[in-house]
């Protein structure tokens, strides 16, 4: 494991940092949910456009579609140094780090002049269409259907807890196109115009008090065979390719941490409650394991490697380790724990957004049990899970 950055890698970071310092401000611990400014859709745009224009948007895309051709590594760094400043990345993170990505992968020439230029440049916004109410963590198990009808399908159906769909543009859409096959085997991607008859977007009101997620109901929708992404029953494939980036992506959290919670704890005094001091020694000796870990990813990038499952870990420690130490701050404030407005509410109520939002995150990507099992299954080499369903048709169920 190398913890040092090379010389060229050391060069790099110098630029990102100068670069970053020129345009952004420092962030600060207590806007970690600075999404919720009125304006921040607008200032998300406007920084993606400037990053795209000097080759900071995506630094492992070739430069013929607008990227900068430079290595994973670089690609590491970049996100390093962009988290210290307070960039309004939010409304992107699903485009550029999932959905696009896909549409690379499997789309057309004509989808990638299309589509891939404007979502660089921020001049488009994407969501991933996956989730459904009887189909979450199982994927595959989704019943949103696709007809053929000459040159086009309808799509009749509803997902649900899809980030952003209400200021998307476009989506990445995964339906079933043949229930009369093995649920993984009848599934087919789609690009799909967020703004087209039939698409109706329905914000959900969240404990949190923000609306980041929708529920989407298609009403004989109907996208032309042309936007299709892979050969019909073959979404799966597709799909695993953007699951593989969500799991990347959202392998931390931003939010508070140890360093936080103890700094919170020294200044209201509660550093000599030996109980919280146990927990705390707890919080750091696992964020150092993960940092740890993540040093072993970014060897193998810089290497030429590719990560594998093991990337699961990190949202299991993290997302889990937010909410337990928001609550631990939570119940430090007593009775002032109960008040959320950042205007009157200790630390701005840094640890009260974070705890409200903080169940979402060991939901989104995969649950903890999902990534438990892809550790123990891809990591630990332990026998998989039984499935009742395996070589049955959908239909049958």
């Amino acid at each position: 494991m190398d913890f040092t950055d090379s010389t060229e890698e050391a060069t790099f970071r110098a630029e990102a940092n100068a670069f970053l310092s020129q345009h952004l401000e420092p962030k600060k611990a207590a806007a970690i949910r600075s999404g919720r400014r009125d304006d921040y859709l607008q200032r998300a745009k406007d920084w993606q456009k400037v990053k795209a224009e000097n080759q900071f948007a995506q630094i492992t895309w070739p430069k013929e579609i607008g990227g900068r051709g430079g290595s994973p590594m670089q690609q590491v760094i970049w996100n390093q140094e962009e988290s210290k400043f307070d960039a309004p990345i939010g409304p992107f993170a699903i485009g550029l780090g999932m959905c696009v990505p896909t549409v690379i992968a499997f789309g057309s020439d004509e989808h990638k002049q299309r589509y891939v230029q404007k979502a660089l440049f921020g001049e488009e916004i994407w969501c991933q269409l996956f989730s459904e109410p009887a189909a979450g963590s199982d994927v595959a198990g989704l019943k949103t259907k696709a007809v053929k009808d000459g040159d086009d399908w309808v799509v009749n159906g509803q997902k649900v807890w899809t980030s952003g769909a209400h200021y998307s543009d476009y989506g990445i859409l995964l339906v079933r196109t043949d229930p009369d096959v093995p649920k993984h085997k009848g599934l087919t991607m789609f690009i799909v115009d967020m703004k087209q008859e039939g698409v109706d977007v329905r914000p959900i009101h969240q404990a949190s008090g923000g609306s980041e997620f929708n529920e989407v109901y298609f009403t004989d929708v109907r996208i032309p065979d042309a936007h299709r992404l892979g050969e019909p029953g073959m979404g799966w494939k597709v799909a695993l390719v953007t699951l593989m980036n969500e799991r990347l992506a959202v392998g931390g959290s931003p939010g508070p941490d140890w360093a936080e919670i103890m700094d919170y704890a020294r200044s209201s005094g509660s550093m000599s409650d030996q109980a919280f001091r146990a927990k705390l020694a707890d919080w750091y000796v696992a964020a150092q394991g993960y940092k740890l870990t993540k040093f072993r990813t970014q060897t193998a990038l810089s290497k030429g490697e590719t990560p594998g499952p093991e990337n699961s870990i990190g949202k299991v420690i993290t997302a889990n380790h937010l909410q337990d130490i928001c609550n631990s701050a939570i119940e430090m404030q007593d009775h002032y724990g109960i008040i959320s407005d950042k205007d009157h509410a200790p630390a701005d109520a840094i640890f009260q957004e974070s705890f409200m939002w903080a169940p979402g995150l060991r939901i989104a990507g995969g649950t903890d049990e999902i990534l438990k099992n892809i550790i123990a299954e891809r990591v630990l080499g332990l026998p998989q899970d039984v499935r009742v369903d395996k070589d049955k048709p959908f239909s049958a169920f």
